[in-house]
């Protein structure tokens, strides 16, 4: 079964620490958790009564893992048989939310409604490991060019996403 602390490393690889820009849609963010994800799960780290861009600028390390663990547990990753798949996939909801649950969904031809149930796991876990990965791969791939063709300013991103993608290898 997968294992939540080897995907931190890789997500946080490709993290980095706080950023405000402006056509990121995320708004502040640090470490890949954005100001809606700390509000969220978050709480008022400087104490003056409003989660902003002032609480993401404190986020630490420590912080980190349980906000990934939201993420990881959305795709029931703990019940995924092989790592690469859920990496993967809680990689890609981490950065695109419900899409990274739905778009697989409809690869694997089942209801596409973003809610990972016993069905989403039983069809994911039954498919030959290496053959989803590489179709979640295409997926995810051709979503992110979608993303620069409906919003060409977030050509900019496309290599470094594209870069993140790539260092996500199939691994039995």
């Amino acid at each position: 079964m997968a294992n939540i602390n080897l995907l931190a490393p890789i997500i946080l690889k490709w993290e980095g620490g706080f950023v405000e820009d402006p056509l990121d849609a995320g708004g502040a963010t640090n470490m890949g958790i954005t100001i809606a994800t700390w509000r969220s799960v978050g709480y008022d780290k400087d104490g003056d009564g409003i989660v902003d861009a002032k609480d993401i600028k404190l986020l630490t390390k420590a912080d980190f893992t349980p906000v990934l663990k939201q993420y990881w547990d959305r795709w029931k990753a703990d019940d995924i048989q092989n790592q690469s798949v859920a990496n993967i996939l809680v990689d890609w909801v981490w950065g695109s939310g419900k899409w990274g649950i739905k778009i697989p969904q409809r690869i694997m031809n089942i209801t596409d409604d973003g809610i990972v149930g016993n069905t989403t796991i039983s069809v994911l876990n039954a498919q030959a490991a290496p053959i989803i990965f590489d179709k979640i791969y295409r997926a995810r791939v051709q979503f992110l060019n979608d993303i620069v063709t409906r919003k060409p300013s977030q050509k900019r991103f496309i290599k470094g996403w594209l870069n993140r993608l790539a260092d996500f290898k199939f691994i039995p």
